[in-house]
């Protein structure tokens, strides 16, 4: 496989302490990756540089060959990104919320609509944000963020607050995108969900790579043992 999103050295520091130590990956098309560690590992630091929200102190990132720091405007065109958290405006409705993020992309109606529909918000449509649960405003986050089947899917947390049911839709769906050539780097305490879907896991701990582990999705129980044992010894 291709390398898709190749990070180089990257780094950050935040009032003198070191959020993320010089962190190097090359992951290919269509391959997903799972982030997983205690709060403050380094994760969001490393998925908010790769979103272009934060810029490394060091290093940089590139996807396609496109540098972020050399054509910021270009590299976040090949990107999703779904937050952690909810910040946009809740008066808009589920449609015009997608309409909105839509629009900086093109996005036509059709897969709008599309969109709403496989993640089971179609008669949420005309709700305002605001009246949403967790779980639908997690589906409307990731929403805004696949919408245009972007190169490189990047979502931090993105199974807080769905139910059984939507996690396993979820699972089902992510195995699909990447299926589709579609490259996902995504953080989350289920290790579940990494064992299912993520072909490689990697554990930061203090803003580093700790250890990786290679999913061959055949020997499953065996990778999940593995994972959980390494995610309890972290806490």
């Amino acid at each position: 496989m291709t390398n898709r999103l190749e990070i180089k050295s990257a780094s950050k520091v935040f009032k003198k302490k070191i959020a993320l130590h010089p962190f190097s990956l090359k992951v290919a098309a269509g391959e997903c990756i799972a982030l997983c560690g205690g709060n403050g590992a380094g994760k969001s630091t490393l998925l908010h540089i790769l979103a272009g929200i934060s810029s490394p102190g060091e290093g940089t990132v590139i996807i396609e060959d496109v540098d972020l720091l050399k054509n910021r405007k270009r590299y976040v065109s090949l990107i999703g990104y779904m937050p952690d958290e909810f910040y946009a405006q809740e008066t808009l409705t589920v449609q015009e919320f997608l309409c909105f993020y839509g629009s900086f992309r093109n996005i036509p109606q059709t897969r709008i609509m599309e969109v709403i529909r496989i993640l089971g918000l179609e008669e949420k449509k005309h709700e305002m944000v605001k009246h949403l649960s967790k779980g639908m405003r997690q589906r409307l986050l990731f929403g805004q963020a696949w919408a245009a089947t972007p190169a490189v899917l990047i979502l931090d947390e993105p199974t807080n607050g769905l139910d059984p049911y939507w996690i396993d839709v979820f699972i089902t769906l992510l195995k699909d995108i990447k299926n589709s050539g579609s490259t996902i780097i995504f953080s989350t305490h289920m290790m579940d969900v990494a064992s299912e879907v993520a072909d490689r896991v990697l554990f930061m701990e203090d803003g580093k790579l700790v250890t990786m582990l290679k999913n061959d999705h055949i020997n499953t129980n065996k990778f999940m043992v593995d994972l959980l044992h390494l995610y309890r010894k972290q806490q």
